[in-house]
């Protein structure tokens, strides 16, 4: 049974309706026109960064929860059209992969509790071995995800190359983290997190550190996130949130309240490094930032390469 304190705020943050009673995109809906204006308004130098972990063997994952890195395979191998040895020939390729062994989209499909997933669709008509009939990731892809996007650099902050294993980020820090930095978040903006947990798997090569205890978001964040109308929420390490949860019987909450009764998407595994140190040079911690799903028909996530532009 979940905590009072998390079905109090359950019910402060749910968008069910608010939309629509068929709305499957949630708080994407917050991404209008003039917020896309913004994001590019924020170009500047034209400096690009992409934010996304390679998609290969030797990518993050461990096994844990089913999750394999791709396999990567050819079925075509130099084959000749015509009988020219030196004519034109070709190459096909096949990658076999979860959709989120990297960095990715979670989609609102992608969690539920109460058997209802976002806007109260049931999960016994929603949910099968075909995937998902509501919430797919292919609703998110349809007018893509493309807004400002505001970075709150958690551990420079702090005055830390990463935060403390398990370290739970309060909203008073991220109020704390934009006032210093002189951001200042509006309604459809897309927020990114760094804890510095990615060196985990980016700098010491460790797995297992990096699937294992780590900083994130608390489940009171969801109100920060429903306050300022942000559209959508990512970050650097597994899971937005610290793990373990500090409540075994609620393990994720905040994917709960976000996904599940907000109808906010979470970005994964985001590589923000280098994005984060030249924030920290020119004091701009404001970007246009594009992260398109695949359009995977009833896909649960999409595994993404986000591009920051400054």
């Amino acid at each position: 049974m979940p905590s009072r304190e998390f079905q109090e705020i359950a019910q402060r943050v749910s968008n069910w309706g608010r939309f629509g009673p068929e709305d499957e995109r949630g708080t994407l809906n917050l991404i209008t026109p003039e917020a896309v204006k913004r994001a590019a308004a924020a170009v500047r130098r034209g400096r690009v960064f992409s934010l996304g972990l390679p998609f290969g063997s030797e990518g993050p994952q461990t096994g844990v929860f089913g999750r394999f890195n791709p396999h990567h395979y050819m079925t075509v191998l130099g084959q000749r059209m015509g009988p020219d040895p030196a004519g034109f020939s070709y190459s096909d390729d096949v990658i076999h992969m979860p959709l989120q062994c990297a960095t990715q989209w979670d989609s609102l499909a992608h969690v539920h509790y109460e058997e209802r997933i976002y806007n109260g669709f049931p999960v016994g008509e929603v949910l099968s071995l075909a995937g998902a009939a509501r919430g797919g990731i292919e609703k998110a892809a349809k007018d893509g995800i493309l807004s400002r996007g505001i970075l709150l650099d958690l551990a420079r902050w702090r005055g830390v190359e990463r935060l403390p294993a398990e370290s739970e980020i309060g909203p008073e820090d991220l109020d704390a983290a934009a006032r210093g930095q002189g951001t200042r978040p509006e309604s459809g903006d897309i927020l990114l997190v760094r804890t510095g947990h990615i060196q985990c798997f980016t700098r010491d090569a460790d797995r297992a550190a990096f699937a294992g205890p780590q900083p994130g978001l608390g489940m009171r964040c969801a109100l920060w996130l429903h306050r300022h109308g942000i559209a959508a929420v990512c970050a650097d390490n597994v899971a937005v949130e610290p793990l373990p949860g500090a409540d075994p019987g609620n393990p994720i909450p905040l994917h709960m309240l976000c996904l599940r009764d907000m109808g906010m998407m979470f970005g994964e595994m985001l590589d923000l490094e280098e994005l984060a140190r030249d924030c920290a040079a020119d004091g701009v911690f404001e970007f246009l930032f594009s992260a398109p799903p695949l359009p995977v028909t009833r896909g649960i996530g999409s595994p993404i390469n986000p591009l920051a532009v400054k």
